[in-house]
């Protein structure tokens, strides 16, 4: 059945509605709302029980305490859901209900003289109250969970006299949204104000409201801790589709201020748990490659879950999936096998994973595809690397070789016109770290730009290693590589080989539409070394 609230006949419930003149009013007015005022329930103790460095705040607190239930003989309990409380990490089962308490009688006095003792487990002194005149079509039409409350076919919902207990943090926000749902305005429209009145707007779903809301506070400038707060809404709010820009202007702000990954690791390492989500889902951060992003996670999680237990939990339910584990190298992935933080089920297989999309074409294209059906997933997208990824196959027998691809997108190759380069993430042959680097170079005897790939090697100093050498690339139209040049060097730290003319044809033919060279956009380039005897 639908409980969605119906657009009832002489009520409109758009954002121009304005019903100001019937608020309060007993002349256009069915029902009496008897507004219980609590004492906020603090809950230091039960955030300490349930691990290191889970803060909340105030706002997620007011959401997440449960209103207390009376049964007494004169009443009637009708029970609705309430948002989930959002901590970052899933251990204890946390449901919670919110109470709305229909009377026969309107006389609260009456109820606090009862000496039931169901009523005295249950029972939470009341600091006020206050009465309202409200009109049920026009709150049904805006909450469903007045709609609820109003038609839900038992006894209770034909009582004129209703009660509703919340909090006294809650009672300012609530009376404003009461008043949202007659003018379609607020009184208060400060960035905290608004808030309050957004998460109220959540447990009471106002969608009208939270909408609102979102688009007053977007409006406002953003800063670092107004982000933070944004994204770390209870996630009934938080989900809400009326919310979804707010939160989307809030991760973009975070992603552009913390872009540079490496500039900013420390202010990063600070960030709560939605705000290195937030940083790290995105695909155009500026970092070397995925083992940065890798390390980064790693020390994170260490540093805000000292507990292993509870870091485990973290990194398999919420961190995880922000490292995109096919694009880190395979000395890597070696080390996520024998991560102690991982749990090893998980460690396998993200690693297995990994290795099957590095090295089966198939199995990627299934998966890409799977992830273009779900924008939401990133894990098999890739970034905008400083250092472009490679794929490796090794060999020990019967010498120490290994051949390494490397694709170059077409715009890639046209970003580096006309004196750049672009380099390889580190690979290793023989234990030694090496790297591919293409450049766009101009040829001094023909006065053209060209395309040249070198081989360089990482460690500085007096290490020597002579090596051999295959560069190829797949040409048009077998598609099959064919070997454009072959040679040895012997590499002291720091040095690099190469050829300024990888193709020997111009930088302008290389990039014509009828390229020998591009096939669908890539270019493929492949080097096979192997250590010298």
């Amino acid at each position: 059945m639908n409980s969605d609230p119906p657009r009832l006949i002489g009520f409109r419930t758009d954002s121009d509605s304005d019903f100001a003149f019937a608020f309060n009013d007993a002349n256009f007015s069915d029902r009496l709302l008897r507004i219980e005022i609590v004492p906020d329930v603090c809950k230091s103790d039960e955030a300490a029980e349930l691990g290191p460095n889970r803060k909340r705040r105030r706002e997620e607190i007011i959401m997440s305490q449960v209103d207390d239930v009376f049964t007494n003989r004169e009443e009637q309990i009708l029970s609705c859901n309430m948002p989930d409380r959002d901590d970052g990490v899933a251990h204890e089962n946390e449901d919670e209900e919110a109470v709305a308490m229909i009377e026969e009688s309107p006389s609260g006095e009456e109820a606090a003289d009862s000496n039931d003792s169901s009523w005295n487990m249950g029972y939470t002194a009341v600091h006020r109250v206050k009465t309202i005149h409200i009109s049920s079509p026009i709150l049904a039409a805006q909450s469903p969970f007045f709609f609820k409350l109003f038609s839900n076919g038992m006894r209770e919902s034909e009582q004129r006299h209703i009660t509703l207990r919340i909090n006294a943090s809650e009672e300012a926000a609530f009376m404003d949204l009461l008043n949202f749902m007659y003018s379609s305005s607020l009184t208060m429209t400060t960035p905290s104000a608004l808030l309050d009145v957004l998460m109220a707007a959540g447990k009471y779903e106002v969608t009208s409201c939270m909408r609102y809301c979102s688009q007053l506070l977007r409006s406002k400038p953003m800063t670092r801790e107004s982000a933070l707060l944004y994204l770390d809404l209870p996630s009934t709010v938080l989900m809400a589709d009326a919310v979804q820009p707010l939160t989307d202007a809030a991760k973009q702000f975070l992603v552009a201020q913390y872009k540079d990954i490496t500039k900013f690791q420390e202010e990063l390492l600070n960030l709560p748990l939605p705000g290195i989500e937030a940083v790290l889902s995105s695909d155009d951060l500026q970092v070397a490659s995925e083992d940065v992003i890798y390390d980064l996670v790693l020390k994170w999680a260490r540093a805000h879950y000292p507990m292993l237990e509870y870091r485990r939990d973290a990194l398999g339910t919420r961190l995880c999936r922000l490292i995109r584990f096919p694009y880190m190298t395979a000395r890597k992935l070696k080390k996520v096998l024998t991560c102690n933080d991982f749990n090893q089920e998980l460690a396998s297989k993200v690693v297995l994973e990994a290795l099957f999309f590095k090295a089966e074409a198939p199995y990627r294209k299934r998966t890409l595809a799977a992830e273009d059906l779900n924008p939401s997933c990133h894990r098999f997208i890739e970034r905008a690397y400083k250092y472009r990824p490679v794929k490796v196959v090794e060999f020990e027998l019967p010498r120490q070789q290994c051949v390494v691809y490397l694709d170059l997108k077409r715009e890639e190759c046209a970003h580096i016109f006309p004196a750049g380069r672009v380099y390889s993430q580190a690979f290793h042959l023989g234990g030694q770290g090496f790297f591919l680097s293409a450049h766009c170079n101009l040829e001094q005897q023909t006065n053209c730009h060209c395309f040249g790939l070198f081989l360089g090697m990482q460690e500085k100093g007096k290490v020597s290693f002579a090596v051999d050498y295959d560069f190829s690339a797949r040409l048009k139209p077998n598609e099959e590589y064919a070997s454009r040049y072959k040679g040895n060097y012997t590499f002291t730290g720091g040095k690099a080989v190469g050829y300024r003319n990888l193709f020997g044809v111009p930088w302008t033919s290389l990039m014509a539409e009828d390229s020998l060279y591009f096939i669908n956009g890539i270019l493929h380039l492949r080097a096979e070394l192997t250590i010298r005897k």
